[in-house]
């Protein structure tokens, strides 16, 4: 009984460090992606297919433990685009106006 309570025990542990890997290894490829790409939240997270909220864990939350170099670009990428916001936001409030407004 002890020894097939360890084997799931170990089996556990094992699936669990598979589990943490794999969202290192992501938390990598999404700063990779941002980083090289100067890719926004919302894009990368339509790329990968996963929310905007777990990109955001990712780069803000495990990447620097992961990768303090790559998280530093990465950083400098998302503050560029935090800038520049308003000013994307303002071109798709244009765009959408002059495609209803001039049919």
């Amino acid at each position: 009984m002890k020894q097939t309570l360890r084997k799931q025990n170990r089996s556990r542990i094992a699936a669990a460090d598979a589990r943490a890997q794999a969202l290192d290894e992501r938390a990598l490829e999404l700063g990779s992606y941002i980083a090289e790409h100067a890719a926004t939240v919302r894009s990368t997270a339509q790329v990968f297919g996963i929310s905007k909220s777990t990109v955001h864990k990712d780069i803000s939350v495990r990447l620097p433990v992961l990768h303090a170099a790559l998280y530093a670009r990465v950083r400098e990428v998302t503050e560029k685009n935090k800038q520049e916001r308003h000013i994307r936001g303002g071109l798709a409030t244009k765009r959408k106006y002059l495609q209803n407004h001039l049919k």
